[in-house]
């Protein structure tokens, strides 16, 4: 059960602030974060089972992001890798309205997903779950699980509640403190989750799935980020990755002046 939370052209200095952890199985393979050597305009982790990604930015400092949309019925064993759409999407030269198009009448052949995508210019939010596929978004403060935008579960409005305070403190001007962002992901603060949200599984899991930063066993967080995209186009990324003990095993740090690129 991944978690999001974005700030869109709500700050002085940042016209994007998104911080994000990814759940998933520890025996999933996968690669850190990283300029990808066939695609080097891509920065991104790399899912090694299906050849997609979670989390990227381009050399244009466009911006991807999807989450699984919690579903139990298991799905088709056939069914295209909704991970593509990072990639296909920071690879290629349309913005983010055009891509959500161009992708819109085959998304109900993918299992359930959410999608937020920025360019230069605007904000998306897309599901394949949503009565309208996609949307553009005002300037403001988003959350995004595992269901739609905003969906009310305790960790994500209590992460949104605490990136609100932060885009408060940091728009006096000081130095971003990117700890602060990733103490608010290594949250481990289980939460009564309301009846109509809960997804039917054992309360054991229910309870582990309610934090933000997940521990259960053979599943919980891999990586968490934070990712600042500056109005000039300075850019801050950086993934701490995670053992099955949620111990922090590695980290990838990129920070970049506008203009520059980290190849």
């Amino acid at each position: 059960m991944c978690l999001v939370a974005a700030a869109w052209r709500s700050h002085p200095r940042f016209r994007l602030v998104l911080i994000a952890n990814r759940d998933e199985f520890f025996e999933r393979p996968a690669s850190a974060a990283a300029i990808w050597p066939e695609a080097p305009t891509l920065l991104a982790g790399r899912d090694l089972s299906a050849g997609g990604s979670w989390l990227g930015v381009d050399q244009q400092r466009r911006v991807a992001v999807i989450t699984n949309y919690r579903e139990l019925a298991r799905s088709r064993r056939n069914a295209p890798s909704r991970g593509r759409f990072v990639p296909d999407f920071l690879r290629g030269q349309l913005d983010a309205g055009a891509f959500l198009i161009s992708i819109e009448i085959d998304a109900t052949s993918f299992a359930g997903f959410s999608l937020l995508l920025a360019d230069s210019d605007q904000f998306w939010f897309a599901s394949n779950r949503a009565d309208r596929f996609a949307r553009p978004l005002p300037p403001g403060l988003y959350g995004l699980s595992n269901h739609l935008l905003d969906t009310p579960w305790p960790k994500l409005l209590r992460l949104r509640r605490r990136l609100a305070d932060w885009l408060a403190e940091s728009a006096r001007g000081a130095e971003p403190d990117l700890e602060a962002l990733f103490g608010m992901l290594a949250d481990r603060q289980t939460a009564h989750v309301p009846a109509q949200l809960q997804s039917g599984l054992p309360p054991d899991a229910e309870a582990a799935l309610s934090a933000a930063f997940v521990h259960f066993g053979t599943y919980g967080t891999r990586c968490s980020t934070v990712l600042l995209l500056g109005h000039d186009g300075e850019l801050w990324f950086e993934e701490r990755r995670f053992d099955p003990a949620g111990t922090c095993c590695g980290k990838s740090e990129f920070q970049l002046n506008a203009g520059r690129w980290a190849a």
